[in-house]
């Protein structure tokens, strides 16, 4: 998995902003490749639903799913399946690397704790009474 992705692949995981900071030199901080790749009970799987490469035959991209599995904090696993578009570029060598890799999940996401400006956007407001001006 990490050696299809360029030095300075530019990934857009979901909830976070953009990084480069996914490469074979340098794994992303928090939960890097080689971590994930690591965990007990690791499993991914992809299908590829679409793959087209560009005129000049140097980017293409593509479109799959995917189902991950790993074991949680509790030794239970976990599984996660969701959708991923990414870019590729073709290198000097003729290998094609990962240049840039966006993807979500298709599971639910957890509602998060109600801050006030939540809260306050769910408030509704009643009209103001109108004065009767004589």
């Amino acid at each position: 998995m990490l050696t299809v992705r360029s030095p300075n692949t530019r990934m857009m995981p979901p909830g976070s902003h953009p990084t480069h900071r996914w490469s074979t030199a340098k794994p992303r901080s928090g939960q890097d490749g080689a971590k994930l790749i690591g965990n007990p009970g690791f499993t991914v799987d992809w299908q590829i639903n679409k793959l087209e490469v560009g005129r000049a035959g140097d980017l293409a991209y593509t479109i799959y799913t995917y189902q991950m599995t790993l074991n949680g904090a509790n030794g239970k696993p976990i599984t996660d399946q969701g959708k991923d578009m990414a870019v590729w570029k073709k290198q000097l060598d003729g290998a094609w690397k990962m240049v840039a890799d966006t993807f979500n999940s298709d599971l639910a996401v957890r509602s998060q704790a109600k801050t006030p400006e939540t809260k306050h956007q769910r408030i509704k407001h009643r009209p103001r009474k109108r004065r009767r001006t004589a």
